[in-house]
């Protein structure tokens, strides 16, 4: 059994670009953290509303831990605060992967590409690589009793489509996906064709990798 800890912008998130995989993870065994930078307030719906939600969502794929740093949404950057509070969840996680979003644009997709994504990717990969390894970066973790931990391998989503190296095969598990997503009813509860569309998005996936189903893709890095 291996520790994965998931690490994004917005309650969602996950479910829309990773709910697959982290099903097929806790299928097998492996345990799954979910570190939601904020609470997606920004978008018309109270925080805690959108905390409930992706409370659901990380059930119905085996995720029993969500932790919420309580960012400003909408307002993330990769700053020092944000580089020690992650690394602070990997410390006390000490996961064997970290699955968070690309900080590079994917300019086929613009629509995934948030500059709150590609702040908590920055902020995520410094965490990996130094922070959470160096037992001199951030003293104060270590005051809180916090010993250095390595991860080594980082997921990169929702990246440039040159450089995703790995697809998993969801088939198994897309009805898992589906229902975590429906438990966003503020964010999906209004567009009854989103699971076709969405079978018909991974499904192409899928084909590009030679998967007869459905397939979630990620850029894979090697951090030790």
């Amino acid at each position: 059994m291996s520790t994965a800890l998931v690490v994004c912008a917005h309650p969602d998130d996950v479910d829309f670009g990773a709910a697959g995989t982290v099903a097929s993870w806790t299928s097998a065994g492996d345990e799954v953290v979910y570190c939601v930078v904020t609470s997606g307030d920004a978008g018309g719906h109270p925080g805690a509303v959108r905390e409930a939600e992706q409370r659901a969502a990380a059930e119905a794929v085996g995720v029993a831990q969500v932790v919420f740093l309580g960012y400003p949404d909408g307002r993330v950057t990769a700053s020092l605060d944000l580089r020690r509070d992650i690394a602070r969840v990997i410390r006390q996680v000490r996961p064997d992967r970290v699955l968070t979003w690309s900080p590079e644009i994917n300019w086929d997709q613009v629509a995934t590409t948030h500059p709150d994504h590609r702040a908590v990717g920055e902020a995520t990969f410094a965490a990996v690589y130094p922070d959470a390894r160096n037992p001199h970066a951030h003293p104060e973790l270590l005051a809180e009793g916090l010993q250095p931990w390595s991860v080594p391998e980082l997921w990169l989503a929702d990246g440039p489509a040159g450089l995703r190296n790995r697809a998993v095969d969801v088939t198994a598990h897309f009805e898992r996906k589906l229902a975590a997503l429906a438990a966003h009813v503020t964010q999906t509860g209004g567009n009854p064709d989103l699971p076709a569309q969405l079978r018909a998005h991974f499904t192409e996936v899928g084909q590009r990798h030679g998967i007869d189903g459905q397939a979630e893709e990620f850029q894979v890095v090697d951090t030790r």
